[in-house]
């Protein structure tokens, strides 16, 4: 069998999506004892490679891994998305006016503001999120208050 090191490469990183697609891997370490079972010894250095090269990214809702923009075609995968992040994620909700602040734990904003993006909701303009903290610009303090009430009924599920 012919395994050139390019050719190796596009194997492992075919079985990387196959895996991701199939199953929520949520760190390197999952993907390399995987991979390891599929015949491919691959160190952490390569699996970070190989997860640049594809692009992939962290799903919002779970943190697994995903092909670029694969939550994002199915308003109700983003939805869903957004339900899980924010009962995982948000721990306080303040609104003054159309202003929304969300707290969440340390560096879990991120992750939720992008849920709250991808799930497009008619009440947002959009978001900026900092480590532990999003601002949401509604369209207006009444669609700002049944934003907050929407997200603290998803946390609290």
């Amino acid at each position: 069998m012919y395994n050139h090191p390019l050719l190796m490469k596009a194997r492992r990183q075919a079985l990387i999506l196959e895996l991701i697609d199939r199953d929520a891997l949520h760190s390197q370490e999952q993907l390399r004892r995987r991979l390891r079972k599929r015949g491919f010894d691959a160190t952490q250095a390569t699996i970070s490679r190989d997860i640049a090269d594809l692009g992939l990214v962290k799903r919002a809702g779970d943190g697994a891994y995903q092909r670029p923009g694969a939550d994002t075609l199915n308003p109700e995968t983003a939805l869903t998305a957004l339900e899980r992040a924010a009962a995982e994620f948000l721990s306080r909700i303040e609104r003054v006016e159309q202003l929304v602040v969300v707290r969440t734990g340390r560096g879990q904003a991120q992750a939720l503001a992008e849920a709250l993006d991808r799930a497009r909701l008619p009440e947002a303009v959009g978001t900026i999120a900092g480590d532990d903290t999003i601002l949401i610009i509604a369209r207006g303090a009444r669609r700002a208050a049944a934003l907050a009430k929407r997200l603290e009924d998803y946390a609290a599920k």
